[in-house]
């Protein structure tokens, strides 16, 4: 449905300190799910196949490689959905910043890729109980790249 499944606020409060001043790359359905359209202090970009395509605020291209390659080496970027780009940019990543949801009562369509542990190695973890915020009990996860 284009729409995050669950609304934690802790969450979309890292998300944007982890993000701001960087680069964050997507896909034409996430951009599209942005309330208000392009996040503000990042470099936004947005992959499209679509020739001509136009995203307020954000850079377009064709294709992940194509937008890495008008990045800068040492960049820090975040790619941020959907599923087919979290997948296609899987072996690139270096780092891996989850949030852990404990809730299986809700049915999701679409899926982060699996984590293997031969290939990455938990770095660090926050677990958070419910609160009156927060309905289900969470987890931050940071993962590194085992070289």
């Amino acid at each position: 449905e284009n729409k995050l499944l669950y609304w934690l606020p802790n969450d979309l409060k890292r998300f944007k300190a982890l993000t701001t001043g960087h680069t964050i790359i997507m896909g034409r359905k996430t951009f599209e799910s942005l309330p208000k359209g392009a996040l503000p202090n990042r470099r936004n970009i947005v992959l499209s196949r679509r020739e001509g395509a136009v995203f307020a605020g954000a850079e377009c291209f064709p294709a992940l490689e194509i937008a890495l390659s008008h990045c800068k080496e040492e960049e820090e970027i975040f790619i941020i959905g959907g599923a087919s780009l979290y997948k296609e940019a899987m072996h690139i990543a270096q780092q891996l910043y989850i949030t852990f949801i404990d809730d299986t009562s809700k049915e999701a369509d679409a899926y982060f890729p699996e984590i293997k542990k031969e290939e990455w190695k938990e770095t660090g973890r926050e677990d958070h109980p419910t609160d009156e915020k927060h309905l289900y009990p969470y987890s931050f996860i940071n993962y590194s790249r085992i070289k």
